[in-house]
């Protein structure tokens, strides 16, 4: 059990620390209106901007880690 939350503190600092922003509510706002207006393809021009041309010009299969980080790129930074 004194691992486990070893563990949870490590993700929360980590979290913390590669996005300073992640405790502002304005901020998750920007998060949760990027994430409801990409269901109706109505990206923003912040999210656009963070991602990265490598990532556009691979063609692999996006994984779920892979949008969480951009999205909170634009965001939470």
């Amino acid at each position: 059990m004194k691992y486990f939350w070893i563990f949870v503190i490590g993700i929360i600092i980590g979290s913390w620390v590669s996005w300073p922003g992640i405790l502002t509510p304005n901020n998750w706002k920007c998060f949760n209106d990027i994430i409801s207006k990409s269901d109706n393809q109505k990206i923003s021009l912040k999210a656009l901007l963070a991602v990265s041309p490598n990532y556009l010009l691979k063609v692999k299969k996006r994984n779920i880690f892979s949008k969480i980080r951009i999205v909170g790129d634009a965001c939470f930074r």
